[in-house]
């Protein structure tokens, strides 16, 4: 599973012109379903996004140490559905999506994915899985990480 994880102002994603999922400020979190993946990593990985120190103290106006997580700070979440993250370029000029979840598993893992980051409490809201989206990303900082999490 891969995940980029990127601290927002604000974040919003549209299809055919209709905003489906905004938030303020919190993560937006762009989710990749690799076709390995179970329900061990994503208990993982709904652990490190919410519980990551991604955020300044108050007061620190985003230049301090990043001492609390999207939870300490009451933060909201955008998920992304994106399969291109498991995109191959190393040979010829395609990329090639061998690694990534068939859609109906990959569905059912990042449905799961969501549900448990709503389990937090937080507000979260999605974008449409499998829908052709334009994803509007303030970045705050800019911070954005890659977490990776291979089943075995």
């Amino acid at each position: 599973m891969r995940v980029v994880v990127q601290r927002v102002k604000s974040s919003q994603v549209t299809v055919a012109d209709c905003v489906i999922g905004q938030i303020g400020q919190g993560l937006n979190l762009l989710v990749g379903i690799a076709g390995t993946d179970t329900e061990a990593e994503l208990e993982w990985m709904v652990r490190k996004c919410l519980d990551l120190r991604l955020f300044p103290d108050a007061g620190d106006e985003g230049v301090g140490r990043w001492e609390k997580s999207v939870l300490d700070i009451g933060g909201e979440l955008l998920v992304v559905s994106q399969f291109t993250l498991y995109g191959d370029c190393r040979k010829g000029r395609r990329p090639s999506f061998d690694r990534s979840a068939p859609p109906d598993k990959a569905r059912n893992l990042y449905e799961q994915f969501v549900a448990k980051l709503r389990q937090s409490g937080l507000r979260v809201e999605t974008g449409e899985f499998g829908a052709m989206m334009q994803v509007f990303i303030e970045n705050d900082g800019p911070v954005t990480l890659l977490l990776e999490r291979e089943a075995g």
